[in-house]
């Protein structure tokens, strides 16, 4: 799409009306707004009854900020919430998962009746080799089934959970297994990127020489690869878990038992260990799935494209979906496993009917090129999500027009790891969308932009995104430090969470996204949010992704630097890089103001991303700051920072 048309288009729709035909079938109908608002408590109480309790709760919340208690004198279990109780219900036969792996061919059809006698076989594993209540266990797996089956058992048994991502370093999986006494592992010899096997025990067996406390690992064969063995610790799946019995009976846990940790990812201090409880957790990632993706358990077949090693695959692959009864599409491999069409051939298989992805995924299918998709039948699918950060217009636009073909409603979602679930979204069929906005809180949720004075701003105003309201899948706290959870969250307004978002409302009272604050430069005394700058920048029909940071500056406080990857075909075109380094200065100075023009554009064929898509600003900082590289462990590709630390060193931008 050109740039004249993007604009024209913009101007033009500017919103994006709920479809009439959606309208008559969905979920959600425009009453759901007032009877939440009505009674936000007695709301999500009634959203409870999509659980399955063994003793029903007589008290709702319980507040005392900032601790909340959520259904707390009733009990369940949230394995049987998952899976039993679809076998129970007749629905056996129904398929949970179609897995994919990373090399074409490869593929497992999971059903529920096959879920339940796995997570069985795996909870009487891990009691033989020690797992009991309330013990922590952290699962470091790639994505193959046998990660989502660790976790169900884990909660089955009452113990809890700490998935780390799978592309983390052993000193990362160490700091985490430290920080909240993991006692037992859950791996694989190895997983598969692009038909090359990678390693995963070695990076176990690294991290384990600084955790005595390990009793056990248990080893899923995925590759073949050798791998060193430490008998008494080290026990085969295929062995240990194979000569199980098929059933297992359950226990059931208080509301408020805790369920599963997960590490932020800070930039600075150690990793905040977010730890959540089991039935707000769940009530919430269940309602905001089926409301917000309007899911059709009968017929629907959802694709999350993330990992479970963050928290978008614990809410919206594991327990919401299967709360809810669907059928899955569980991808092992990356975006380009066996070509840049995988995604397209994989929704055509499966007759995928929902997509659910970050921008960041979508901008690099979008530099790939759209005869990509528009090689292969997509009309299966009827709506299309985002997560993970805000996204840019053209890049909303390109998914809605090439991947939904103009008919599928977008749910732009916010939230984060500390929230557990969804917290502002359109609701599809209700509310109207517009390219790039969270538009407003989800039902039941309490949400403010404010000033420094903790203030609300008005229609067209910015300011920092809080929640006024305790939410039932809220985090507990920080593991083990319950002052930092306080200083952390709720000490910058009083009475309000402070998600470190800032967010802006426009003229007509929708919420925008504007990313962390910590990514907001002040610029001559003007703030200015980088991704605003990388979305003007996206916005140029040349370039396909940019990262935005903000350098120490003599004259200004701070100056632009941003760092742009090209479309491939303006990049097979381009012979001299001053002609398009100031049309894109030119461009960004006509879309925000000439405040907003960068000091630097350096143009690089990468971006430094991490395993799981995102790119590290943090990283991209320290090289626009001249500074020592921090830790590179977690990145794709760590060579691609040293060639940008080497472009920016011969860059001659003024």
């Amino acid at each position: 799409m050109t740039e004249a048309k993007l604009e024209a288009w913009l101007e033009e729709t500017r919103s994006f009306p709920p479809s009439a035909a959606f309208a008559k079938q969905a979920n959600a109908q425009p009453s759901i707004y007032a009877e939440a608002d009505a009674d936000s408590v007695a709301w999500w109480r009634t959203q409870a009854d999509r659980l399955v309790w063994h003793k029903e709760p007589t008290k709702t919340l319980e507040w005392d900020i900032p601790f909340a208690k959520w259904f707390s004198d009733g009990e369940l279990n949230a394995s049987v919430n998952c899976v039993d109780r679809h076998v129970d219900a007749g629905k056996g036969d129904k398929v949970a998962f179609h897995w994919v792996a990373d090399a074409e061919g490869e593929s497992r059809t999971i059903t529920y009746a096959d879920l339940q006698k796995l997570v069985a076989q795996a909870s009487h594993a891990l009691t033989e080799l020690g797992v009991k209540k309330g013990d922590r266990v952290a699962v470091y797996m790639p994505m193959i089934p046998e990660a989502v089956v660790a976790m169900l058992a884990i909660v089955r048994l009452g113990a809890v959970h700490s998935v780390v991502f799978g592309g983390f370093s052993a000193d990362a999986l160490s700091s985490r297994i430290l920080d909240s006494d993991c006692q037992f592992v859950v791996t694989a010899d190895g997983a598969f990127r692009r038909g090359t096997a990678a390693p995963l025990k070695p990076a176990v067996d690294e991290a384990l020489k600084s955790c005595p406390n390990v009793k056990a690992v248990l080893v899923v064969k995925r590759t073949g690869g050798d791998v060193e063995w430490t008998q008494g610790r080290d026990h085969w799946w295929h062995e240990i878990v194979a000569k199980q019995k098929t059933e297992h009976t359950p226990e059931y846990f208080p509301a408020e038992h805790t369920m599963f940790i997960m590490y932020t990812s800070g930039t600075t201090a150690k990793p905040k260990g977010i730890f959540h409880t089991t039935a707000g957790y769940l009530t919430q990632v269940a309602t905001t799935h089926y409301y917000i993706f309007d899911v059709k358990a009968e017929t629907d077949v959802c694709w999350t494209a993330a990992d479970i090693g963050w928290i978008t695959g614990h809410s919206y692959i594991v327990y919401g979906p299967l709360i809810n009864g669907v059928t899955q599409i569980m991808y092992e491999g990356l975006p380009d496993s066996g070509g840049k069409d995988r995604w397209w051939k994989i929704i055509e298989q499966y007759k995928a009917t929902i997509l659910y992805t970050a921008p960041t995924t979508i901008r690099t299918l979008m530099k790939w090129g759209e005869e990509f998709p528009k090689s292969h039948d997509l009309s299966s699918l009827r709506l299309l999500g985002t997560v993970g950060e805000p996204i840019n217009p053209e890049a909303w636009i390109w998914y809605r027009e090439n991947i939904g073909a103009g008919k599928c409603p977008i749910v732009d979602t916010w939230w984060q790891t500390e929230t557990g679930a969804i917290m502002a979204t359109p609701l599809p069929g209700i509310t109207a969308t517009k390219p790039g906005a969270a538009m407003r809180a989800f039902p039941g949720i309490s949400i403010d932009v404010v000033d420094n004075e903790g203030n609300s701003v008005g229609d067209g105003e910015g300011g920092y995104l809080v929640i006024t309201k305790p939410w039932p899948s809220m985090t507990r706290g920080i593991y083990g430090d319950p002052e930092r959870f306080k200083e952390t969250y709720w000490s910058r307004f009083a009475g309000k969470y402070f998600a470190g978002d800032g967010a802006k409302r426009d003229d007509d009272g929708d919420i925008w996204l504007l990313g962390r604050v910590d990514d907001v430069m002040n610029i001559s005394g003007h703030r200015l949010s980088t991704t605003e700058v990388e979305h003007a920048l996206v916005g140029h029909p040349s370039v396909a992704e940019a990262a935005v940071v903000g350098a120490s500056d003599d004259l200004t406080g701070q100056a632009i630097v941003a760092f742009v990857t090209l479309k491939l075909s303006a990049d097979e075109q381009m012979k001299d890089q001053a002609p398009i380094i100031e049309e894109l200065r030119v461009h960004v100075s006509k879309v925000i103001s000439p405040i907003a023009r960068p000091r630097q554009i350096i143009l690089t064929p990468e971006l430094p991303k991490t395993r799981s898509g995102k790119i590290m600003r943090r990283l991209l900082r320290d090289v626009a700051e001249n500074r020592q590289l921090g830790d590179v462990t977690t990145l794709m590709d760590p060579t691609v920072v040293n060639m940008i630390s080497g472009l920016m060193g011969s860059d001659d931008s003024e």
